[in-house]
């Protein structure tokens, strides 16, 4: 058996971790409840043990909700920082997996993870941005081999938008920030507006056009600050698929032909891989790529 890959989606509700082969498909996987701290990363390491014993396990790669601490050096660094999921805030993410698993691990967000993912997928971008509109908002962006990023990873899911005529009244869900695009726009807005989960609501309701007037702000706002070839658009609420066309109309409007952009079918999307498998993908090859760096550097 040639070397294996690890890779752990880190989720606020659940976390999947899988191992791949050099060709970054899925050998194995399992998923579990996103618990405390010590109980779930220690699921993780027993699911990684047996294949790290044989010696086969070569490198993890760790895509985690955050904010997370990704610099290296820093005091923090591999750490969940000031989440407001209980219990998790500081909670030492590498640290725990490498004091039973002494492999190279790479650590970034969870949606590095499947921008990365997506670019190995579709070999063509040099350059994406891949939104997760879910339970949070976060997204990742590429350029060339490099995420983009300085003294951390970035926030845009905390951004600030122009609020839509028909929703002034509503405060927004964000525990900092009351409205950002997270208060706003996250799939617990939908409750909060309407008392019905969103899964539920009639696709006629008004309230999934005010979402898609924030989800293509967004899009607006990434276009113009990093004029990527493509945006991706996953998560629970993208899932439903009249979302993805009510975005594309709401950019059109926004973006007003001001700069040229590919068609909208290409231009803006869901994922190329299902349940966010993307991340997964990303992973392998984050932690594939990780391998190959620290066997170099010997």
């Amino acid at each position: 058996m040639g070397k294996l890959f690890g890779s752990i989606e880190a989720g606020g509700t659940k976390f999947v971790c899988a191992v791949g082969n050099a060709d970054l498909m899925i050998l194995e996987s399992t998923t579990f409840p996103t618990e405390k701290p010590a109980e779930t990363l220690q699921k993780a390491v027993d699911f990684f043990k047996p294949f790290y014993d044989e010696g086969s396990l070569a490198a993890i790669s760790v895509g985690s909700f955050g904010p997370i601490d990704v610099a290296i050096g820093s005091k923090t660094y591999g750490f969940v920082t000031t989440t407001p999921k209980p219990h998790w805030a500081n909670a030492d993410v590498i640290g725990f997996l490498k004091a039973q698993l002494d492999l190279p691990m790479y650590f970034t967000t969870d949606v590095n993870s499947s921008a990365y993912g997506e670019k190995i997928l579709d070999s063509s971008l040099n350059s994406l941005v891949y939104y997760t509109i879910g339970t949070g908002i976060g997204a990742g962006a590429i350029q060339g081999e490099d995420f983009i990023g300085g003294v951390s990873h970035t926030e845009m899911g905390h951004t600030f938008v122009k609020r839509h005529a028909d929703d002034l009244d509503f405060a927004g869900v964000c525990p900092f920030h009351n409205d950002c695009l997270e208060g706003v726009a996250a799939g617990p807005s939908l409750e909060a507006r309407t008392g019905v989960r969103g899964e539920n609501i009639a696709l006629e309701s008004p309230v999934w056009d005010i979402q898609a007037y924030y989800i293509a702000q967004a899009a607006v706002q990434a276009t113009l600050i990093l004029r990527p070839e493509r945006i991706i658009f996953g998560g629970g609420v993208m899932a439903q698929e009249h979302m993805m066309n009510r975005v594309r109309k709401q950019f059109a409007a926004q973006l007003n032909g001001y700069v040229t952009v590919p068609d909208l079918v290409d231009y803006l999307k869901t994922p190329a891989i299902a349940d966010n498998a993307s991340a997964t993908v990303g992973n392998f090859a984050l932690a594939k790529r990780e391998y190959e760096r620290m066997v170099c550097k010997k």
